[in-house]
């Protein structure tokens, strides 16, 4: 460095210790250049400060689009979590209070997310209209469908209103078919209640069934229809398809059974009002039960039910006293008791064995029976036939409606002494002659009329007939007294003081 040419000799003029290098402090012309700045550094770029607009709309589609924004993970993990709980929580209980938390849950979403952003250092942001492009992207889509599904709910709830209104479940069913699980998730309650119609239909439909089981005169199954109406009363929405449900069973009475047709009369008259709509039964059950009631009356009598049918004739002279079948009523109650009393009659007839059993001991009148006339009077021979099976076919009769008369015939015994004859002993058993006295044949007879039951003679029937015949057969010792032997005529002669008057 000592050497004159050597680059890092100082006094050389270029070099920079040099006065005269240009760049030397002590340069004439130093004066006039600025000191050189020093070198800048780079400027420090903070982390991107999220829009707190764009983070607001973002947390608005409740998927915590928001907290993507940030590159806030575990904020985006949680609240999706308290999300989907909540919605599940919606649709599956329907609550209003349900709808009421997620709404909650959706300003506060919101709300930290706008308050969140706007807690950052300000820095570098990444374009505010970029980050809100984004969270539009994300949050309308969802909104929209949200509230395009809500007001498709509230439309098909329409329907399902006017279909209950008119009292028409097949409506209310096929609109209620067309909620998704969408629907269920934008409008719970609003489609909650739809699923009540449904419900309601459908416990309506089974009241249908049991009303029906009931025309059958099933008396349990119409407690039990009815009961379900008026459970369904209580909701007043409920009350036009409950109507038309009603109108529907009270229009298919009387039904082609009378008897079940009164059972069922007979309930609703009896049922205990208080419901409403459902009291209209008792004015159907007041027009139909008359005309059932005397036809079930007649249907009994000829089953030859006599007491039901009395029971049913009764019932209408009793309840609907002005109506115009009380008439044909009163004729059946007549045409009962006589029927009763002739079934008794016979069953007394059927039970006579002797002149002290049955009929003979206990008579009973049959109103229904011939009136005792001048004449010959048809009747029952009752107790001992022998003779009595002798008179013509015209005087007897063994159907109980024929007889004007019922003859109670004792066993026969001596009457009155018509001849007295001696018989000779066969040869070789000895002995002298033996009289023996022929009698009528004296039989015991009541008679009652049968109309009133009441005895109108009492009196001993002496039938004559022929006596002293050329021989008689015995065993033992020869008898002293012994029947005539009477013909048909002579029995008829007998016994035509009894039957003719």
């Amino acid at each position: 460095m000592n050497y004159p040419d050597h680059p890092d000799y100082p006094d050389r003029p270029d070099h920079p210790e040099h006065p005269d290098y240009p760049g030397h402090p002590n340069h004439p012309d130093h004066a006039d250049f600025p000191e050189p700045a020093e070198p800048s550094r780079p400027p420090v770029v903070r982390d991107a400060a999220p829009d707190p607009l764009a983070v607001a709309v973002g947390n608005a589609s409740l998927l915590g689009a928001g907290y993507l924004l940030m590159g806030r993970r575990a904020l985006f993990a949680a609240s999706g979590a308290v999300t989907v709980t909540l919605v599940w929580t919606v649709a599956s209980t329907a609550g209003a209070w349900s709808e009421v938390v997620l709404l909650l849950w959706w300003l506060l979403l919101v709300a930290h997310g706008w308050l969140l952003a706007r807690g950052r250092p300000d820095g570098a942001r990444r374009g505010p209209r970029g980050q809100r492009l984004v969270a539009l992207g994300v949050t309308v889509p969802v909104l929209l469908a949200t509230g395009w599904l809500r007001l498709d709910t509230h439309g098909i709830e329409d329907r399902v209103t006017e279909a209950r209104e008119n009292g028409d479940c097949a409506g209310v069913v096929d609109a209620q078919e067309t909620i998704g699980f969408g629907h269920r998730l934008a409008g719970a309650s609003v489609a909650a209640r739809g699923d009540t119609a449904v419900d309601a239909c459908e416990r309506l439909d089974t009241a249908r069934a049991d009303l029906s089981h009931g025309l059958d005169g099933e008396v349990d199954a119409l407690k039990s229809g009815y009961g379900t109406l008026a459970a369904l009363l209580k909701d007043p929405a409920n009350e036009p398809a409950v109507a038309a449900a009603l109108d529907g069973f009270l229009g298919r009475l009387p039904t082609s059974d009378p008897c079940e047709t009164v059972t069922v009369t007979d309930w609703l008259r009896a049922r205990k009002a208080g419901h409403g709509v459902l009291d209209r039964s008792s004015a159907t059950a007041a027009r139909t039960a008359p005309a059932a009631l005397l036809e079930c009356g007649d249907d009994l009598m000829t089953r030859r039910e006599w007491t039901k049918a009395r029971s049913h004739y009764r019932q209408l002279l009793d309840q609907y006293p002005g109506d115009d079948r009380t008439t044909k009523a009163r004729s059946g109650l007549k045409k009962v008791g006589l029927a009763i009393e002739l079934d008794h009659v016979q069953d007394l007839v059927t039970a006579t064995h002797s002149s002290k059993t049955g009929y003979c001991a206990d008579p009973a009148k049959y109103g229904g029976a011939p009136a005792r006339r001048k004449g010959t009077n048809r009747a029952l021979f009752l107790g001992d036939t022998e003779y009595t099976a002798k008179l013509p076919d015209r005087w007897r009769t063994r159907n109980p409606a024929e007889a004007a008369l019922v003859v109670c015939a004792g066993s026969a015994g001596h009457g009155s002494a018509v001849q007295t004859c001696p018989y000779r002993p066969s040869s070789g058993s000895g002995g002298g002659l033996t009289y023996v006295t022929f009698h009528k044949v004296r039989i015991p007879v009541k008679v009652y009329e049968l109309r009133t039951g009441k005895l109108v003679a009492d009196r001993k029937v002496e039938i004559s007939g022929t006596s002293c015949p050329y021989f008689i057969t015995y065993y033992g010792v020869a008898p002293s007294d012994q029947y005539v032997k009477p013909s048909g005529s002579d029995v008829r002669d007998a016994f035509s003081p009894v039957v003719r008057r």
